[in-house]
């Protein structure tokens, strides 16, 4: 396994990561630190990581001998590949006999080794939906291209038939050869069929990796695409009305597009808080991290909204939560990241989770949920 782009995780990916492999598939987590430039703290607590991971591989029976030495060399191999340039608020390191993935997360992870017969997935999961992944479909009367979108990261997706350009004709050729010109303009027929296939391609994208699209493009080709079909452009949150830059740059398109993005988070945000306050009249409300993880567990909340950088450390007392004040203590049953177990539970379940900046929910417990019944 490659690290991931983006640490955006896919339907596909996650299933592979849930699989069960042959024991033991090893998790390493750790909070790392984005403002080290020379990532020294990080380096000092990944080796003592490693070392730790090494002596719970020796000293597991049921870890046979030629296993314990391949799954060291892909962590020797996973450590060697982490790149302190790309680090964010948390590392996670998967490793088994065969292969090895390193991933950086927005989200702060705890301390921990983890021997299994699956990777651990909690923290990779929270991190991709607080991520944000977007698309973002950039057309022009003779070419398309998609780019994948994350947090601040934004670059373009070859794959899945982009780019796209229309095909060629022989009348084309014959017109271009006589006269010097390509039939570009929005009025074709050609061009409207290529635009067709573009928002069907950019559904089937949709289809297997959900997230809220963007177009980007001259209004012309905007209105022609909206005309030409219905699988994709349709859905589109935001839109773009400006040409050249269908070829990116990545900065560039990014840049622009800022404030598309900005308008999409601040209706998401509100629409959110008016589900929230609807459902509060309707009781079907629920707030604080014990009343959302207990209806997240009975699969009733159909929505989970929490501040981004909300996280705490829990101990389990009589089926309840309860804050952990002093985390040296030896408390039993610490869980020290709920929120990120909480997260995925939720979205396994068909909840909606969305992440709000930081102070939105304050007077909710800073984490709320829209119940089923």
């Amino acid at each position: 396994m490659d690290s991931n782009d983006g640490n955006v995780l896919t339907p596909r990916e996650l299933r592979e990561l849930r699989a069960p492999r042959p024991y033991p598939a090893v998790s390493l987590t750790m909070p790392t630190h984005r403002r080290d430039p020379r990532g020294e703290q990080d380096t000092v607590r990944l080796r003592n990581l490693l070392a730790e991971a090494g002596r719970r591989l020796e000293a597991d029976p049921e870890v046979p001998r030629a296993a314990r030495g391949a799954v060291r060399e892909q962590l020797d191999r996973a450590v060697a590949d982490t790149d302190p340039g790309q680090v964010l608020d948390g590392l996670l390191i998967l490793a088994d006999a065969q292969e090895h993935s390193v991933r950086y997360l927005p989200r702060t992870v705890p301390e921990s080794v983890i021997l299994s017969d699956t990777y651990l997935t909690r923290n990779l999961v929270a991190a991709t939906a607080q991520s944000r992944p977007y698309w973002v479909l950039g057309v022009s009367a003779d070419r398309a291209t998609l780019w994948s979108g994350t947090g601040e990261s934004l670059h373009e997706h070859r794959g899945d038939g982009f780019p796209m350009t229309p095909p060629q004709t022989d009348w084309d050729v014959e017109r271009e050869e006589r006269i010097g010109d390509t039939p570009s303009t929005f009025r074709d027929e050609e061009t409207r069929r290529f635009l067709k296939a573009v928002d069907t391609a950019t559904g089937t994208v949709l289809a297997e990796r959900p997230r809220p699209l963007y177009l980007v493009g001259l209004a012309p080709a905007l209105a022609l695409l909206e005309q030409a079909g219905d699988a994709a452009t349709h859905r589109a949150v935001g839109r773009l009305v400006k040409g050249g830059l269908t070829e990116g740059p990545a900065a560039a398109l990014r840049q622009e597009l800022q404030p598309v993005l900005d308008a999409y988070a601040h209706r998401e945000k509100s629409e959110v808080l008016r589900r929230l306050d609807a459902a509060r009249s309707s009781r079907t409300f629920a707030a604080g991290l014990d009343e959302v993880w207990e209806s997240v567990r009975e699969k009733r909340a159909g929505l989970v909204a929490l501040e981004e950088h909300f996280n705490v450390t829990v101990r389990l007392d009589d089926g309840h939560l309860l804050p952990v004040e002093d985390t040296a203590a030896a408390w039993p049953d610490v869980r020290d990241d709920l929120v990120d177990e909480l997260v995925e539970a939720a979205l396994d379940g068909g909840a909606e989770v969305v992440f709000l900046p930081d102070d939105t929910l304050d007077e909710r417990g800073r984490i709320a949920a829209v119940l089923r019944y």
